[in-house]
């Protein structure tokens, strides 16, 4: 059975997920690289990116390296929702945008993008972008659907995993919280009070200084 996972979602000490102000050259607005810097320098984010980082080579490995290599095992689709896609609101202006990672997305595989404004679908090498304008529910069937029997990445923002964890579809939520304080931004936590009763929870404490936490849906 296709299972919704969620992984490598970072938020700081006060539950921002991103911050204010995202433009085309800061993704996550005022935060920078604050909440990712824990994950920039794994293995596995050198060889998702596809080039060795100069200081340090072919990457770390360790905790964080374990949680960010699972982020593509057994994943055939993801949902995201249009603010990881771009900064962009309202209809859509300016199609030349092809979302933020250039000419070789990491995905390699269909990538559902929530929108209310319709755009044509987009390819991007081996990535495959459909704009959708559907419910959670919705989202999930067309995601496992194109997965060819795999997995479903949940890629964010944190608005979008509210929405799915409020339709209970989430069967696996990896959250890892970096030891900075955003004071503003959007937060993931809004309106999730008892949350924990549907999961498991695992914690593990990274040398890095990040907590990883582990939540996996209980049997329904």
């Amino acid at each position: 059975m296709t299972k919704l996972r969620v992984h490598n979602f970072a938020i700081s000490l006060d539950g921002f997920a991103t911050g204010e102000g995202r433009t085309f050259e800061a993704p996550f607005g005022h935060a920078g690289q604050r909440l990712m810097g824990w994950f920039f320098p794994t293995r596995a984010f050198v060889s998702m990116s596809g080039h060795e980082d100069e200081a340090i080579g072919s990457g770390t490995r360790g905790v964080d390296d374990a949680f960010a290599a699972a982020t593509s095992e057994g994943i055939g689709a993801e949902i995201m929702g249009r603010g990881k896609f771009g900064p962009q609101e309202g209809p859509w202006e300016d199609e030349t945008w092809r979302g933020w990672w250039g000419e070789e997305p990491p995905f390699h595989s269909p990538v559902v993008v929530l929108t209310h404004h319709a755009r044509p679908d987009l390819a991007v090498g081996e990535t495959e972008f459909l704009f959708r304008d559907l419910s959670p529910r919705e989202a999930l069937d067309l995601a496992a659907e194109r997965a060819g029997g795999l997995d479903v990445r949940l890629g964010g923002g944190p608005t979008v995993v509210r929405e799915f964890l409020e339709a209970d579809l989430v069967d696996h939520l990896h959250i890892v919280v970096s030891p900075i304080i955003l004071g503003r931004g959007v937060r993931l936590w809004d309106g999730q009070e008892g949350l924990e009763a549907r999961f498991d929870v695992e914690v593990t404490a990274s040398p890095s200084g990040v907590v990883h936490y582990v939540f996996t849906r209980k049997a329904r």
